[in-house]
């Protein structure tokens, strides 16, 4: 029996399909990074959607957002990412990471894992080259 987990924003939801290995670390909050042209043009078009920003996260002069709506989460990024980004937030990357790596996956990058705890982080890429980006504040 898999479990795979579907995050929008901070509500996490569980569905059993069968077991893997990657299926025992908890994954946490879950965003997107947009790579965004015009960071002006997005911001307007997102909050049509009905997306509010996040006051204290970036600003048009810095070129990056982030925004929120249902507990959803986008960052606007413009000239920093190659890609779109998917993100998860894990309580604790170290032990995903352990999880993941037992699963045959190998990480693109990583930082900070070495010490017992602290902030780090892992990157991975799926088969199409897009980062899914796992990052522990």
């Amino acid at each position: 029996m898999k479990t795979f987990l579907f995050t929008l924003g901070l509500t996490i939801s569980t569905i059993a399909f069968g077991q893997t290995e990657a299926s025992t670390a908890e994954y946490g909050d879950f965003s997107v990074s947009l790579t965004v042209e015009d960071i002006t043009a997005s911001y307007e078009f997102y909050q049509k959607l009905g997306f509010k920003r996040i006051e204290g996260f970036g600003g048009i002069d810095e070129k990056w957002l982030i925004l929120q709506r249902d507990g959803i989460t986008i960052g606007l990024f413009q000239g920093m990412f190659p890609k779109n980004v998917m993100t998860f937030n894990p309580l604790d990357v170290r032990s995903v990471h352990k999880t993941i790596e037992a699963a045959g996956l190998k990480p693109i990058m990583t930082n900070g894992l070495e010490k017992e705890e602290g902030p780090c982080y892992f990157i991975l890429e799926d088969p199409d080259g897009n980062p899914i980006y796992f990052d522990q504040h």
